[in-house]
C-alpha cells in the first residue's frame, strides 16, 4: 500500500484549509493509501475532542463529520508534540485517530518516498 501525507498547519484561524485538508485526506484514504494526516501549528488545535464541533464550509461536509470519516477509514492523525504542549492543549481529549508524535515519527513514515500536501 502507497502512502500519502496531508499538513494542516490551521484550524479556526482558516477553517477553509482545515476542511479542505480533511477532504483531501479522505479521498488519500478512499484511495486505499495509507495517510496520515499531521497536524502542526494552530492546526494542532484540531486534536481536541469538540473543538471542530462548529466548523461547517459552506459546500463540504462539517469539518467534525470528515475528521470522523477519516479515522473510521483507518487514516492516523499525528498531532506535533511541540505544537501541541505550545498550546497547553489536553491528551486527555484527542479525537479519534490522533497520536501525539515527534517530527521524527513523520519522518519515518514518509522516509518510503511518501508524497504530502499542505494546508
Amino acid at each position: 500500500m502507497s502512502k500519502f501525507v496531508v499538513s494542516i498547519s490551521c484550524a479556526k484561524n482558516d477553517t477553509d484549509k482545515a476542511t479542505v485538508g480533511f477532504v483531501i485526506a479522505n479521498a488519500a484514504v478512499a484511495s486505499d493509501k495509507e495517510t496520515v494526516v499531521f497536524l502542526s501549528v494552530e492546526g494542532t488545535r484540531l486534536s481536541q475532542k469538540g473543538y471542530a464541533d462548529d466548523i461547517h464550509e459552506e459546500g463540504f461536509a462539517p469539518l467534525k463529520d470528515l475528521m470522523a470519516s477519516f479515522a473510521e477509514a483507518g487514516g492516523q492523525i499525528y498531532v506535533c508534540s511541540p505544537c501541541f504542549k505550545k498550546r497547553g492543549l489536553d491528551e486527555e481529549n484527542l479525537v479519534a485517530g490522533a497520536k501525539i508524535v515527534g517530527g521524527a515519527k513523520l519522518v519515518e513514515f514518509m522516509s518510503e518516498g511518501a508524497p504530502s500536501i499542505c494546508y
